[in-house]
């Protein structure tokens, strides 16, 4: 694989809304119960856009994961803080789509004078058909820690899942 990590436009929309819509149609990572249209998902990308980066990876010509950032809160004192979020082709997982996004997103935060990622993430032990722990395991990995967990807030699927919070640090608070 090739991959090039590009800014996102708002023509990716339909690109990006085939790469999420398996996520919401066949799991709990996103508890979103609906897939959005391409005209929604469109103005999501044009609202993050305005603040904060939106990143594509491309493989020879094919998009096939994408990250972006987004206020963590909107008051003032939170705009040192952002939640992040990454979507990888399911076919292509573990192949290093992931990785390369989230690398490239924390240049871009770091530029723009971000100090805390931070990552909400589905949970639910043991695992189902429907979530893994791969996203708190791949979190780890880039050095997030655990900052908080929180039981029985999202309902999919019929059933209950939990929610934790990982952080990671990446510039100084002085």
């Amino acid at each position: 694989m090739e991959i090039e990590i590009r800014n996102a436009v708002p023509e990716d929309a339909e690109a990006l809304l085939a790469i999420y819509a398996p996520y919401v149609e066949q799991t709990a990572i996103t508890f979103e119960y609906d897939v959005p249209s391409v005209e929604e998902f469109r103005r999501r990308i044009e609202q993050t856009l305005l603040r904060y980066p939106y990143l594509v990876a491309v493989d020879g010509g094919r998009i096939v994961g994408y990250a972006y950032a987004n206020a963590f809160k909107e008051r003032a004192a939170y705009q040192w803080a952002v939640e992040t979020s990454i979507y990888v082709d399911v076919q292509l997982k573990r192949r290093g789509i992931g990785f390369r996004l989230h690398e490239a997103l924390e240049r871009r935060l770091k530029a723009q004078g971000i100090l805390n990622m931070n990552a909400c993430i589905s949970y639910i032990e043991p695992a189902d058909e429907y979530l893994t722990l791969d996203s708190v395991r791949f979190h780890e990995r880039l050095g997030y820690q655990l900052v908080a967990h929180f039981h029985l807030c999202g309902l999919k699927f019929g059933r209950w899942y939990d929610m934790v919070w990982m952080e990671k640090l990446i510039g100084e608070h002085t």
